[in-house]
C-alpha cells in the first residue's frame, strides 16, 4: 500500500522548494495549496463561498483570493469558515490523486496546515520544513508583495516550528540550496529502508 508523507513548514519556509526535490527524485507530489487555487474556481465551492462570504470577495465571477486572503486572516471565525469550505474539497480530491498513484511506494502531500486542517492523522510519516523567521518573512514580502504586518499576521495562523517538530519523524532546516538539497538526500535515502 502506497505510504503517506506529509510536508508541512510555516509560510515562507521554502515547503515548494522541498516538494519540487522530491518532484526531480521521482516522487509524486500533492501540492494542496495548488490544487485549493484550482478548486476556487468550481461552482459548488464558489457557491458556499457566495452564501459565506457575500459577492464582495468576487470579481467576473472569480474568487478574488487576495481579497478573500484579507477578509479571513484576521478573524479567526471566518478563517473557520473558509477552511470548512475548502478542506474537504481538497481532501476528496487528494483522495482521487492518490487512488491514481497506487503502485506507488510512497508520495507526498505538501500542505501548509498539515496539522492544524488535521491531515496529518492521514499521514504514515511526517517532514516540517523550517528557516530562519527573517528569512521567512523576506520571501512572503518579496513573493506575494506583501507587508511584514500582514506576513506575521499568517504567521501567528500557523502552528510553531516548535509544536510541528515535536510530531515530525524528520526535519529539514532549509538555509541554504546545497544544505536543503543534501537534508532530501538522506531522507530520500531512509525512505527506502522504511
Amino acid at each position: 500500500m502506497t505510504k503517506i508523507i506529509g510536508l508541512t513548514g510555516g509560510i515562507g519556509s521554502g515547503k515548494t522548494t522541498v516538494a519540487k526535490q522530491f518532484m526531480d527524485a521521482g516522487i509524486p507530489v500533492y501540492i494542496a495549496d495548488e490544487e485549493a487555487k484550482k478548486l476556487l474556481d468550481s461552482s459548488d465551492i464558489q457557491s458556499q463561498i457566495k452564501s459565506v462570504f457575500g459577492t464582495e470577495v468576487f470579481e467576473d465571477e472569480k474568487v478574488l483570493r487576495s481579497k478573500l486572503a484579507q477578509l479571513v486572516f484576521n478573524q479567526p471565525q471566518k478563517l473557520k469558515q473558509l477552511n470548512a469550505i475548502i478542506h474537504p474539497a481538497v481532501k476528496e480530491h487528494f483522495l482521487t490523486w492518490l487512488k491514481s498513484k497506487q503502485n506507488e511506494p510512497y508520495v507526498i502531500r505538501e500542505a501548509a496546515i498539515l496539522f492544524e486542517s488535521g491531515t496529518y492523522q492521514d499521514c504514515d510519516l511526517i517532514i516540517s520544513v523550517v528557516a530562519p523567521i527573517e528569512d521567512r518573512i523576506s520571501r512572503v514580502m518579496k513573493r506575494d508583495h506583501v507587508d511584514r504586518a500582514a506576513v506575521l499576521s499568517r504567521i501567528n495562523n500557523q502552528w510553531t516550528d516548535e509544536q510541528r517538530i515535536e510530531k515530525s519523524n524528520f526535519v529539514i532546516e532549509n538555509i541554504s540550496p546545497e544544505n536543503t538539497y543534501k537534508q532530501v538526500s538522506e531522507i530520500l535515502k531512509k525512505l527506502t529502508i522504511v
